[in-house]
């Protein structure tokens, strides 16, 4: 039995194409996997966020509609991709919780839902002091930096003044 991360039970397809790709390697072949990301079982609501966030396809759809709420056809159109593949788009972002889906006769209009953002932001509360203080400690380097250029290059004006 092989586990994946995380000491998660690989299923048996997972299994098959690990063998191979170990297979592959050994004679010296290049490998490239890839994870559907409907068969990927995410542990938490925030993962599963982030998963849905990866995609730029997923986060322009997320941006229109901040403007309010759009049918599948209104969001497909600045993209080059079939309706299927942006209702695909939809079901993760749906899966998430960043999007609902309502009924209205044919029209089913999707909208934003803020609950999973405001998750996201909070974790990344936890290391927004972390990132200003190092900014703080780089600017001050960078400041005592151009202090000593600043006196180099005065010693250097003096004796040359000084020669003269």
């Amino acid at each position: 039995m092989r586990f994946g991360g995380r000491g998660r039970e690989l299923n048996a397809e997972t299994q098959r194409t690990q063998r191979f790709a170990e297979r592959l390697d050994k004679e010296g072949g290049v490998v490239y996997l890839t994870c559907r990301l409907n068969t990927t079982i995410t542990s938490d609501r925030l993962s599963t966020t982030f998963a849905a966030l990866a995609d730029p396809t997923r986060r322009a759809i997320l941006a229109r509609l901040l403007s309010g709420e759009a049918s599948v056809t209104e969001l497909a159109e600045p993209f080059e991709m079939s309706l299927p593949a942006v209702s695909k788009h939809l079901k993760v972002l749906e899966h998430a919780g960043l999007i609902s889906r309502g009924h209205n006769a044919q029209w089913r209009p999707c909208r934003l839902k803020a609950a999973p953002l405001k998750d996201v932001d909070d974790w990344v509360q936890h290391y927004r002091r972390f990132f200003e203080e190092s900014l703080d400690r780089l600017d001050n380097y960078l400041r005592e930096l151009k202090q000593e250029e600043a006196k180099k290059k005065e010693k250097k004006h003096v004796r040359k003044q000084s020669r003269n």
